[in-house]
Parts: structure tokens; sequence; C-alpha cells
């Protein structure tokens, strides 16, 4: 079965952001699906970090996650990414582009080239199952659902910790000039940045079953990590990492106030799917979020794969977990 696939960028001119001013800001794009005459079948999903819209790809199409012979998937691609506006092709980016600053620039996007003013859902991942939450806070009048895939309302303490350890790393680099710019790609402090995230985006549970050998055909731990985190890391623009860990860490849908008081405001029914043993967004950050919202259910990934079961790419059952969750929430 096929379906119609678009892709293009849209021009956002000079985009004031939380850093300064976006010069030229372009927002890259692509769609899955047909839009419904009514514009009422509308699922946004947006990208996460290191990743651009073909990363994602795999959880697209008749029978799995998101199906686009019935929803319009529109991927905007995050500031940052090397596909949309980012340091690798922006000289003069500007210190700090938040989830606020993305989301802005989204509806433009969806208004300006699709007349598109309300949507159906937001699904996301990691970083964009926090543009999810920010979509829901920050425009609670053209969001009906969101779902939040080991995602959270506001980074949090701990984990700004490990992203704080992820910037140091790419700032002691030798190539490092100045605020997250380099005078060339630091590969081999990529290859450690990869390392290091090996260790966080996979569990204790991940490591101690195995399946680091199994699941990816690994002959040892060290062919794991380089295959899998060293090569895929130093593939990678340094400043684009750099600038999507601080859109990362200021992640905040009450910007710096009253997080349950952003929380309550949300009219979006939300589906909360924590991993079970994500190191970083955990299942007890969603369970501090669930009382403040007025439609909201939460589902734990039953997995041991870390962070990676929001993004089960080698993972049928924890693929086919999410599947069942969000063609419920959709119905």
């Amino acid at each position: 079965m096929t379906w119609a696939e678009e892709t293009g960028t849209f021009s956002l001119g000079d985009l004031p952001v939380a850093g300064g001013v976006l010069q030229d800001a372009v927002l890259s794009w692509k769609t899955y699906g047909s839009l419904s005459p009514s514009l009422d079948n509308v699922i946004l999903y947006p990208t996460s970090f290191g990743i651009g819209h073909t990363d994602q790809e795999w959880l697209i199409g008749p029978g799995k996650v998101l199906d686009p012979t019935r929803w319009f998937i529109v991927t905007p691609n995050l500031f940052g990414n090397g596909f949309s506006s980012s340091p690798s092709n922006r000289p003069d980016w500007p210190p700090l582009v938040t989830y606020q600053d993305n989301v802005d620039a989204q509806m433009k996007f969806l208004a300006g080239r699709f007349g598109i003013s309300r949507i159906a859902c937001v699904y996301g991942y990691s970083m964009g199952a926090q543009q999810a939450y920010h979509w829901a806070a920050r425009h609670p009048e053209a969001v009906d659902r969101i779902i939040v895939v080991c995602g959270s309302a506001r980074t949090s303490e701990h984990n700004r910790v490990f992203l704080s350890g992820l910037r140091a790393v790419l700032e002691t680099a030798p190539e490092h000039l100045v605020a997250g710019r380099f005078s060339a790609e630091p590969i081999a402090t990529l290859r450690a940045f990869g390392r290091i995230y090996a260790g966080w985006g996979l569990s204790q549970d991940f490591y101690r079953a195995g399946l680091h050998l199994s699941a990816f055909q690994a002959a040892s731990l060290e062919e794991f990590l380089r295959v899998n985190w060293e090569d895929r890391f130093a593939r990678r623009s340094a400043a684009n990492l750099h600038a999507q860990l601080c859109t990362w860490h200021a992640g905040d849908v009450a910007a710096g106030q009253d997080l349950a008081a952003a929380l309550r405001r949300i009219r979006a029914a939300v589906l909360l799917l924590p991993g079970e043993t994500d190191l970083y967004f955990r299942v007890a950050d969603n369970e501090a979020e669930l009382p403040c919202l007025k439609q909201a259910e939460l589902r734990v990934i039953p997995s041991k794969w870390g962070h990676r079961a929001g993004n089960p790419l080698q993972n049928p059952e924890d693929a086919a977990f999410l599947a069942e969750q969000v063609r419920r929430w959709l119905s």
C-alpha cells in the first residue's frame, strides 16, 4: 500500500529566539499521507536529539505506530539537527534556541504552508516528547491530544547533570573555540561522547541480559560500543549536538515558573508512555505530572531497553506495545 509523501523547507525570515535572532531561519519538513478536506487528521511528529526525519520513519506505515493511510503525519525537523537551521549551516547561531522557539516556528509553518490551525495529536519521543508537551502548554487551544514517549514537561535536575557532562566533553575538545563552535570536527571527542551516551541510553538490565550482543549481533561489548555508538556519533556535527543539548537542558513548559500551574492549563488529552528503565526521563517524572493534568493516562513501557524503549527500531516487543497504545489512544 502506498501513500503520498512530500518534503520541503519553510522560510521564517529573521526569527526572534531565546538567545537572540536566528537569521534567515528555515524549517525543513516532510509529510506522509493526505490532508483531509476538513484538516482534522493531522499528527505532528517532531524529531528528537541528533536525528532528522529520515531516522524516525521506521514507525510510519500501515499497521505501524503511525498509519499514513489514516493520518496526515507532519515531521518538522528540530532547529539544530542539520536539516532545519543549525550551527552547521548558520555561522551566526545564537546561544540558545528553545523548545518554545521551535513550537512557535512549527505553528507558523503549519498555518502558512497548509492552513492548519488545529492538530489532532502531537506524537513525540524524547526531545520530540518534550516538544509535544510544549505544544499542549503553549497552544492549548490548538491541540486535541499528545503522546509523550520517554519525555517530561520539564528537564529534571538529574537529566541536566547528564546533559551538562556531555556538553563539557564537547567544550573540552581541542577543536572547541567558544560557545559550541569548533575549528574542525572533534572526531576523538565525538567518539568519547558516544561511549558516554551508551551508558545512559540503555539500562543496566539491558547490559546484564546481554542484549547489546544478541539484539545487535555484536561479538563483544567493545564492538557494540564502537559500531553502534562511537561510529554513529563520529558522523554527527559537534556544533549541532551542542546546540541541541542546550535546547534540551532548557526544556521547561513553565519557563521557570510554577510547573503544576502550567500543566493545569493543558486542555489536550495526554498519554504518558515512560520507559520502565529509562535513566533520564524517569517514570517518577511522569507520575508527578499526572495529577496536574485534566485528561491523562500513564502506561509504562515494560522494557529493559532504557530510553531506547521509546525508539524500538531493533526491539519488536516494545514496538508492538507502542503501536497498541497509540492505536487505542487515537481510536
